[in-house]
């Protein structure tokens, strides 16, 4: 089975995922404010994070402004665009592009509220109308 990914688009790692999840949160940050952000949860070294940064960036993950002293990173792709990413990769190598498999194991794997699944129904309800939602 092939991955619907384009050739050359980065797939960030569980790490960077949590360093663009803060950035998506915050927007541009320096490595700093990223680093105390993700200290909230669990102990995370200022090196570390600069590491990571560099390589992300490297991958063209983030972008980086070295106009000021403390350069500020910033998310190169939009969380929207980056979750439609690894959802599809998950789609075609977990299940085998069934759409309708993976939201079944998504909604059986952690109850889902009652806002979640009035979400769930009118972007389903937009769908069947031929909408985009």
């Amino acid at each position: 089975m092939r991955s619907r990914r384009k050739p050359g688009t980065p797939q960030p790692t569980a790490a960077e995922l949590e360093i663009l999840r803060v950035l998506w949160q915050r927007g541009a940050s320096t490595v700093r404010q990223v680093q105390e952000a993700l200290e909230r949860r669990r102990e995370t070294g200022y090196t570390t994070v600069l590491k990571l940064l560099q390589i992300m960036g490297e991958k063209g993950l983030v972008r980086r402004d070295e106009r000021e002293r403390a350069h500020v990173y910033r998310a190169r792709a939009p969380r929207e665009r980056t979750e439609k990413q690894l959802v599809g990769d998950l789609l075609e190598r977990a299940f085998g592009g069934e759409a309708s498999r993976l939201v079944m194991r998504a909604l059986s794997a952690k109850k889902a509220s009652r806002e979640e699944l009035e979400r769930v129904r009118r972007f389903l309800n937009e769908l069947e109308g031929g909408g985009r939602p």
